[in-house]
């Protein structure tokens, strides 16, 4: 599978974010080959008609919807060839986090690093309208730098992310509070980095330095789950994966996932799915999973 790498912005401002209308990158739409990319990726469409497989589930793409991707998530796009009209922001991760002075900013977004909920919204026809003024602005600033560019740029996409981070909250009920700590944000990072290696909760409250009731009490009020099911989802992800894209055995995925046994990994999936692994991949080909 192909891994796509960020081309810098050419323009006068040193950011590594890109803006533009999506048809001008045909070949990344319009191709019906799966592929990733190192870059974080928000697609807005005022027109749209086709869908696109995104975190091993689809997503139907029509007029208003926007979509959320995160680096390196596998995608397959199968819209059709005529009657798109949307636009993309790109933006690598460390560069935001640099950008906003925030280690972990994405992590703090929630349609980012996302397994529980829809990784799209569709907004009205006034709410896409402002949106694409701010890309139009932004876009602007990077291909007409001046001396106060980069800080016209901070300024209109922090309030993009934002306002997009509250109506996602909004809209998929999800707690927006000001957190008392980054317990809850440092946990989500730790797990992208080891969860096919730790899959104890022990292991985290460990390297934070912190009571595994703490830990929860921290991920409940960010998220209102536990941190023994963002964990047991994180997993579930990796597994998937392996057994949609890789050609390994259920012995060499459990080999690679720090499973005692192939059976263990088999019990997991049948808890957490409901179905066996056979059953998902055969449903998974037949385009009829959901799960």
């Amino acid at each position: 599978m192909k891994t796509l790498k960020f081309i810098k912005t050419e323009c006068g401002v040193e950011v590594l974010l890109n803006v533009g209308l999506g048809m001008d990158l045909k070949h990344l739409y319009l191709n019906p080959e799966t592929y990733n990319s190192d870059w974080f990726e928000i697609l807005f469409f005022r027109k749209g008609k086709g869908s696109l497989i995104l975190n091993q589930k689809k997503i139907e793409i029509k007029d208003n919807t926007i979509v959320f991707i995160s680096k390196f998530q596998r995608r397959e796009w199968k819209l059709e060839s005529e009657g798109q009209d949307f636009s993309f922001l790109f933006f690598q991760e460390d560069f935001l986090n640099d950008f906003f002075a925030d280690k972990l900013f994405t992590y703090k977004l929630l349609y980012f690093y996302q397994l529980d909920y829809p990784l799209a919204l569709t907004v009205t026809d006034d709410e896409i309208a402002k949106i694409t003024q701010a890309l139009a602005e932004i876009k602007t600033e990077l291909k007409h730098s001046k001396f106060d560019s980069e800080h016209i740029i901070r300024s209109l996409l922090y309030y993009l992310l934002l306002k997009l981070n509250r109506q996602y909250a909004q809209e998929y009920h999800i707690p927006l509070e000001k957190p008392n700590n980054n317990y809850a944000y440092q946990y989500r990072k730790l797990l992208d980095m080891h969860v096919c290696a730790k899959q104890r909760i022990e292991d985290y409250t460990s390297m934070l330095g912190i009571s595994r009731i703490t830990l929860n009490k921290a991920i409940q009020a960010q998220f209102n789950v536990t941190a023994s099911h963002l964990l047991k989802q994180r997993l579930l992800f990796e597994i998937k994966n392996e057994l949609i894209y890789s050609d390994l055995t259920i012995a060499q995925i459990a080999d690679k996932l720090n499973f005692s046994e192939p059976n263990h990994l088999m019990r997991f999936f049948k808890t957490q799915t409901g179905i066996t692994t056979s059953e998902f991949i055969s449903d998974y080909q037949n385009g009829t999973s959901s799960t």
